[in-house]
C-alpha cells in the first residue's frame, strides 16, 4: 500500500479524474440520477424529510449521514433556516447544519428552496466528493481525512470551526503533533492553543492548505508506523501538558514535537 502522503498526492494532483471516476460508478450514477430527477418535485420541508431516498442522499452529501433518522431535529434546522441569530441551526456548534439549512433554504424561499444550484447540482457534486473520499478511506483513513481537510479548509475562519468538526480536529491535532486527549480540555483553552500554533488565515491559501495536508499525511504515517511500539511513546509538549495533564503521545519524536509546537504553520 502507498504511504498516506503518496496516495493523497496521487489523488489530489488529478482530483477531477478521481471525481469523474467516482461519478461514473453504477451505484453513484443511479442515486445521483434519481436525486436530480426528483428533488425538483419537493415543495416543503415535510416533502423533503419524508422522502428517505432524497433526504438521505442530501444528508450524506453534506456529511450528516449519522443524523438522517433525526427527522424532528433536521425539520427544525430546515424550518427555522439561518435568518436570525436565534435560528436553531445558528445555535449549533457544528457549522454543517447551517450549511445544510442554507443549501435547502426553505425558511427564506419556501417552495422554491430546492430550485437553487446549491440544492441541486451543488449537492450532487458534494455527494460525489464524499463518496470519493469514502472510497479513499476504505484503503487508508488518513487519505480520506486529508482530502476532507482540503475540501473544507476554506471554511475555517476561527479555531472553533476546527473544534466543531471531529475530522478537522483530528487532522489539525495530528499535523501539530497534539494528543487527542487535548479534546478533553476547556474549549477556550483548546482554541487559544490552536491560535498560537497556526495562522487561521493560511487556510484561505490553497498552496498552504495543501502543504498542511501533506504535513498531516506524513505525521499520520509516522503515528501509524510507531503505534505498535511502546518504546516510541514520548511526553507531550509543555503547552499540551498544561491542557491535559500528564497524558502521553505515541509515535512523535520529542524534538519533532517541540518544533511543531513552537513554529507557526506557514511561517
Amino acid at each position: 500500500m502507498l504511504s498516506t502522503i503518496a496516495d493523497f498526492q496521487r489523488i489530489s494532483s488529478n482530483i477531477n479524474r478521481a471525481l469523474k471516476d467516482t461519478a461514473s460508478k453504477p451505484d453513484v450514477t443511479r442515486d445521483t440520477n434519481y436525486y436530480l430527477a426528483n428533488i425538483g418535485k419537493v415543495t416543503s420541508v415535510d416533502d423533503f424529510v419524508n422522502n428517505f431516498r432524497l433526504f438521505s442522499y442530501a444528508m450524506k452529501a453534506h456529511g450528516l449521514s449519522d443524523m438522517t433518522y433525526a427527522k424532528a431535529f433536521m425539520r427544525k434546522v430546515l424550518t427555522e433556516g439561518t435568518l436570525t441569530s436565534k435560528s436553531f441551526a445558528n445555535q449549533l456548534s457544528d457549522p454543517r447544519f447551517r450549511e445544510f439549512a442554507s443549501a435547502f433554504n426553505f425558511a427564506a424561499l419556501g417552495s422554491n428552496a430546492i430550485r437553487t444550484n446549491a440544492a441541486q447540482a451543488g449537492t450532487a457534486q458534494k455527494y460525489v466528493q464524499g463518496v470519493m473520499e469514502e472510497d479513499a478511506g476504505s484503503q487508508n483513513e488518513g487519505v480520506r481525512l486529508a482530502l476532507y481537510f482540503v475540501r473544507n479548509a476554506s471554511s475555517i475562519t476561527n479555531p472553533l470551526r476546527i473544534l466543531a468538526d471531529k475530522a478537522l480536529t483530528q487532522v489539525v491535532q495530528t499535523a501539530l503533533g497534539l494528543s487527542p486527549n487535548i479534546s478533553g480540555a476547556n474549549i477556550d483553552s483548546q482554541a487559544a492553543l490552536l491560535s498560537k500554533l497556526i495562522n487561521i488565515s493560511d487556510f484561505q491559501d490553497p498552496a498552504k492548505v495543501n502543504k498542511f495536508a501533506q504535513r498531516f499525511a506524513a505525521m499520520w504515517d509516522a503515528n501509524q508506523n510507531n503505534s505498535t511500539d511502546p518504546a516510541n511513546s514520548h511526553p507531550l509538549s509543555i503547552s499540551a501538558q498544561i491542557l491535559v495533564g500528564n497524558s502521553r503521545q505515541n509515535g512523535i519524536d520529542l524534538d519533532t514535537l517541540t518544533r511543531l509546537q513552537t513554529l507557526r504553520f506557514g511561517k
